[in-house]
């Protein structure tokens, strides 16, 4: 099974951080230009090119407008909360928590990049954040051997992947549990290298790959 990518192709280029985060918002809501603009009260064209030029600088009553119908807030839209962790917003009125399905989680785990992968060593559990594809049912990452990541070869591992929503404080998230080895078989290693979503984010010699089988996916989601 090949990963499934992780977004919908855009409308435009969206070169600009402000013009990605509000191209990426409305995708999550599943929202065209056209449904924006109108929710915010500008023309499709003036949508348009936000999310393309990439040193526009709108007013703050075009962000608010945005900021309202994206259903987020102007320091999020902007990039001003980056450096914070998310989720320091209070609790939703009325919040609904629910346990995910198995075919849920996997549809979850195989559109994203980026999960928390807890090791068990000798001074404790570390957890560390890798990039990963789902590929023939099963999580595989690159590392090198001497790298924190690499100690999960031989272990029971827990690999967690989750979206905030720090706007409207709500998200979901998704666990897996089991055993973690290396990838050695050529066929294997080529098909991994194939279907692959992304390079590791910090880069340099990372051949290493490993793999975790899931004895356990479990998921839950809470939404207001």
């Amino acid at each position: 099974m090949a990963a499934r990518p992780s977004s919908h192709p855009a409308t435009g280029h969206p070169v600009g951080d402000l013009g990605r985060r509000i191209t990426q918002r409305r995708q999550e809501l599943g929202l065209s230009q056209a449904e924006t603009a109108d929710r915010a009260g500008m023309s499709s064209s003036y949508l348009q090119y936000l999310e393309e030029q990439p040193t526009v600088a709108p007013g703050p009553a075009s962000l608010l407008r945005l900021a309202g119908a994206l259903q987020t807030t102007v320091r999020e839209l902007t990039g001003g909360d980056i450096d914070l962790p998310p989720g320091l917003g209070r609790a939703g009125r009325h919040p609904k928590f629910t346990e995910l399905p198995s075919e849920a989680c996997w549809d979850l785990l195989s559109t994203h990049g980026v999960g928390r992968l807890a090791i068990p060593v000798g001074t404790g559990p570390v957890v560390v954040p890798v990039n990963y594809s789902v590929i023939e049912g099963v999580i595989v990452y690159r590392t090198s051997p001497q790298a924190v990541p690499a100690q999960a070869v031989g272990c029971q591992v827990a690999f967690e992947v989750d979206h905030i929503d720090a706007a409207l404080s709500q998200g979901w998230s998704v666990l897996v549990t089991g055993p973690a080895g290396t990838v050695t078989d050529p066929d294997c290693v080529r098909l991994v290298r194939q279907q692959a979503y992304s390079e590791p984010w910090p880069g340099g010699q990372r051949d290493m790959w490993i793999r975790i089988n899931p004895l356990s996916v479990t998921g839950r989601r809470i939404t207001v």
